[in-house]
């Protein structure tokens, strides 16, 4: 299979995998706090991650990537979920996810800036044109706007974007699936700290929902995900593939709509088709 195509392919897989965080967090941070329920996914998911690298005896990083590899910590791991977790205290479900669309100009960027990618002028038109269709889509829903939430979740998006471009700029040498479980490993001691800290008196009135989404975003969302995400961005380049974010928005709304029974508009599907058309022209002119 063509290196650029197993790019998509990884790609889309990551963000179907990505598109039922913010659900699943919205009905986590429901009953858990969000202090917790950020340590507890990355604590669980770096246990995981150290009995994989393990198992398959991987090498340890070099000196020079540990820099990289903090800041990949920094920006998925403990940045973005705590991040979303403090604004899904203050916005919707269906509110959050559309910021999600900015993720592709906010990848496209630091992938120049530590990618060393330089895409064609014609790239930036079509991310900025997708951009804006999900940024005019958030405007026109009836949703209940906070300013705090949105503030959260703007930050989020920047130290998101931050977190893939660098790790998928490691994963040209580490590999995929060990960026994400040496940046696991890297942040377990503190988060197993934290978690204990930060460990309710109780569990007794935590519901089956609010754990489901505790494994989901553990499991899925925090290890999974990103074997095929960084996967995809070493094979298909940070910005062609980073595009791809563009349509997480509108599958994180139809799980939005099956799990936290939220509607679905012919607005956003006529959106969506727009966008798909942003990602592939994005794509055409990446290089």
């Amino acid at each position: 299979m063509e290196r650029a195509t197993s790019g998509l392919i990884n790609g889309i897989i990551g963000v179907v995998i990505f598109s039922a965080s913010l659900p699943a967090t919205r009905i986590a941070v429901l009953q858990f706090d969000p202090l917790f329920l950020t340590v507890a996914r990355a604590a669980i998911a770096g246990i995981l991650a150290l009995c994989l690298l393990l198992l398959f005896r991987q090498k340890r990083p070099s000196r020079s990537d540990i820099i990289s590899l903090i800041v990949v910590a920094l920006g998925v791991v403990v940045g973005f979920p705590l991040l979303t977790a403090l604004a899904l205290q203050h916005v919707t479900s269906a509110h959050s996810i559309v910021f999600i669309g900015l993720l592709p100009l906010a990848t496209a960027i630091f992938g120049v800036l530590r990618g060393g990618e330089r895409p064609r002028p014609a790239f930036w038109i079509f991310s900025a044109l997708g951009s804006a269709l999900v940024a005019g889509f958030a405007l026109v829903q009836d949703l209940a706007a906070s300013p705090v939430g949105d503030a959260l979740m703007l930050a989020a998006v920047v130290v998101c974007g931050l977190g893939y471009a660098e790790g998928a700029r490691l994963s040209r040498t580490l590999g995929g699936w060990q960026v994400i479980c040496w940046a696991l490993v890297l942040s377990l001691p503190v988060m197993v700290l934290l978690c204990f800290i930060a460990m309710p008196p109780s569990f007794a009135g935590i519901g089956a929902p609010a754990w489901l989404g505790l494994a989901y975003v553990s499991l899925f969302s925090m290890l999974i995900g990103f074997v095929f995400w960084y996967r995809g961005l070493a094979q298909g380049g940070i910005a062609v593939v980073g595009q791809l974010q563009l349509l997480q928005p509108f599958f994180g709304l139809a799980l939005a709509a099956l799990l936290l029974h939220e509607p679905v508009t012919w607005m956003m599907l006529l959106v969506t088709v727009a966008v798909i058309l942003c990602v592939f022209g994005a794509r055409k002119f990446a290089r």
